[in-house]
């Protein structure tokens, strides 16, 4: 077994006899010792010495944003010792890292060592360091079993690796799990590096290989897939739960009777809110092109477009009335001479970026490179950077051509009783009412009420609706916050006039203008197209929280059977829980055999209690389901069919009785 010891800046005072008991407990055949950004070499002697195990010297060195070990064979360990020193002395804050370049000019022959970088957890070392350490690199660390596996099954991926990450301190009282078994005969640095080149070398526990991994201190051990915890009432089960959620990151857990309502009025506003940000994604998708109008309309100003025609045409019929007033600086050219008019760029640079993101992308190199040569790209992106180096040198011009035509404006208009001709651009002017007619005709189709999105969902039906707000409150909900929007609301029927609005209240973001124009509502709707009741919607959420559970790494579920009934359970929630385990570790409490057997899991947990005078005792037991005896943590076994009866069936006696009975009823 490999395990990664972790020591990093963080103040604590170190423990050899912690260590031993360590190594003692998990049966641990080899360790690295891997301090952040540092090497003790005289700890790593005494630990060496003081332990019958194989100790690798080795460093977790912060390269480039994320993190990789670097583990030694322990041959060169002075030599090893002064390569630590200079990251030790390159690294000197808590925000700093070195580059590649850094590390290859420390470590100019990597091959010696075994490179094993933050893969599948953070801090992860970016795809483009990977790329260049490619060579060097033997396996990734990941963060949890569900992460393994998906490296074990992914052909491009690393060979994974799932290390402790422990500081060995005398307030350590339990000892993780998380540890990386592989298949040598010996543990020396040469079977490592090989067994860390291939996935079929490298395991999640000592004797199931990829099938199991070690979930607890007291040696209980959990399938890969679906796992159910069986047993009487107060025996242990979501004791044992809770200490699963504690020992693992990135669990989704749902607790027993967590999703029943208890306010009806409540629940239903807590449930209209939560539907209504878990699909924000699609709120934010649907008015993606509606946004870019709101945003045209930032800086369109309707009232001083209209002040400068006022001024300009005050200033021509004034200027006409005293023609006969013109004199020599009057009649000057650039008496009222306009300004020039800069070219626009942002498409310009707009087209550089696609182009740079065409040549830069790697994911679709292939597709790319049938249609236009990489050198074609490159060529255009050169011509596009020169015509916009050519265009901002023309713009410059213009500008240093408009502050000297200002100065000589402003001097003629001083010596001249004339007045001036102001300058105005009336194409920009009709441009702006224009874009104010289109915006009222625009927001005025898209409060019109209508559906805009219907999804199935495991017998229910997510319906999406846009239409008008009614009143203030509704935008309040919709910020989610304690902004006033009664006065914003008055002008809701001019657009125009309402975006200027919205734009008054503080601490409102202007990227979040376009969300307060229409009114999107999620409905969840029952099999027979009717709005869901109370319980329903209880249903609703507990697929949503297991549908969810694909963004963890593990999903417990204490007794489901204690909230929903049995149809439900069978005909929705088994199916779903089973394809999620396919993915990643399941864990279920249950009493209830339509959860408990139906649901066919891979591995069956039993807890018992047992009380000899004052003494209480808790046991765990475990096997397959179709073991004929499941197997005690302290090697006692038990029968199978003897806890499914009492667990799931109150007994022998009552699942007969019902038997008879269904066959009396089938007759």
């Amino acid at each position: 077994m490999l395990l990664s010891t972790t020591f990093d800046n963080i103040s604590f005072v170190f423990n050899m006899e912690r260590l031993k008991k360590y190594i003692e407990i998990r049966e641990i055949d080899g360790i690295a010792i891997t301090n952040h950004n540092q090497f003790d070499l005289e700890q790593f002697r005494k630990i060496a010495e003081a332990v019958s195990i194989k100790v690798f010297p080795g460093i977790e060195i912060d390269l480039e944003g994320g993190h990789i070990l670097i583990v030694a064979d322990g041959s060169e360990l002075t030599d090893f010792d002064a390569k630590c020193k200079s990251i030790s002395a390159a690294i000197t804050a808590k925000d700093e890292s070195i580059t590649v370049s850094d590390l290859e000019r420390v470590f100019p022959d990597l091959s010696k060592y075994l490179l094993i970088p933050h893969y599948d957890k953070k801090p992860v070392l970016r795809d483009g360091i990977l790329k260049q350490l490619d060579s060097f690199i033997t396996a990734g660390e990941v963060a949890s079993p569900k992460k393994f596996m998906y490296c074990v099954k992914d052909p491009n991926s690393l060979v994974p690796v799932y290390f402790s990450d422990i500081r060995i301190d005398e307030s350590l009282s339990e000892f993780p799990t998380r540890q990386t078994y592989i298949d040598a005969g010996d543990v020396n640095f040469a079977a490592i590096r090989t067994c860390l080149c291939d996935k079929n070398k490298v395991f999640l526990s000592r004797e199931d290989g990829h099938r199991f991994f070690d979930a607890l201190g007291n040696r209980l051990r959990l399938s890969t897939g679906l796992n159910v915890i069986l047993g009487e009432r107060s025996t242990g089960k979501s004791f044992t739960l809770d200490r699963i959620n504690e020992a693992f990151e990135n669990v989704k857990y749902i607790r027993q009777f967590s999703l029943l309502e208890r306010d009806e009025k409540a629940d239903i506003k807590r449930f209209s809110e939560l539907l209504s940000r878990g699909h924000s994604l699609f709120t934010q998708e649907y008015l993606k092109e509606f946004q870019g109008v709101v945003d045209s309309m930032a800086n369109v100003d309707l009232e001083k477009s209209k002040r400068s025609v006022e001024r300009y045409i005050a200033s021509l019929i004034r200027n006409a009335q005293e023609s006969e007033k013109a004199d020599s600086y009057s009649q000057a050219k650039l008496f009222n001479e306009s300004d020039f008019s800069e070219n626009e760029l942002k498409n310009l640079k707009l087209l550089i970026d696609s182009v740079k993101a065409l040549i830069d992308n790697t994911e679709y190199r292939a597709i790319i490179d049938r249609h236009i040569p990489v050198e074609n790209l490159k060529k255009l992106s050169v011509e596009l950077m020169q015509k916009h180096v050519e265009e901002t040198a023309v713009n410059l011009k213009k500008r240093f051509l408009n502050d000297l035509l200002g100065t000589i404006r402003r001097t003629l208009q001083m010596h001249t009783a004339v007045t001036p001709i102001e300058d105005v651009d009336l194409f920009i002017v009709a441009m702006e009412r224009k874009k104010a007619e289109k915006f009222r005709e625009v927001v005025e189709a898209i409060k019109n009420e209508r559906e805009i999105h219907r999804k199935d969902i495991q017998g229910f039906q997510i319906v999406a609706k846009r239409k008008s707000f009614i009143g203030a409150q509704e935008l309040q909900t919709l910020s989610r916050s304690k902004m006033v929007f009664s006065d914003a609301f008055r002008s809701y029927d001019d657009p125009y006039a309402y975006l200027k609005a919205l734009r008054e209240i503080s601490g409102l973001e202007e990227s979040e203008y376009f969300r307060y124009f229409t009114n999107i509502k999620y409905q969840i709707l029952n099999k027979h197209g009717f709005n869901v009741s109370g319980g329903e919607r209880s249903e609703f959420q507990l697929l949503q929280e297991i549908s969810d559970a694909q963004q963890h790494d593990m999903l417990l579920i204490d007794e489901p059977e204690s909230s929903f009934d049995n149809l439900f359970l069978m005909n929705n929630v088994n199916e779903l829980i089973k394809d999620i385990s396919k993915s990643i570790p399941v864990v279920i409490v249950t009493h209830n055999n339509t959860v408990g057997a139906s649901i066919k899991p891979d591995y069956v947990i039993y807890t018992r209690k047992t009380v000899d005078g004052d003494r209480v005792k808790y046991e765990v037991y475990s096997g397959f389901p179709s073991d004929k005896v499941l197997t005690g943590l302290d090697g006692n076994t038990i029968q199978n069919l003897d806890v499914l009866l009492n667990c799931l069936e109150a007994g022998q006696i009552p699942y007969d009785e019902r038997s008879r009975t269904y066959e009396t009823l089938k007759d």
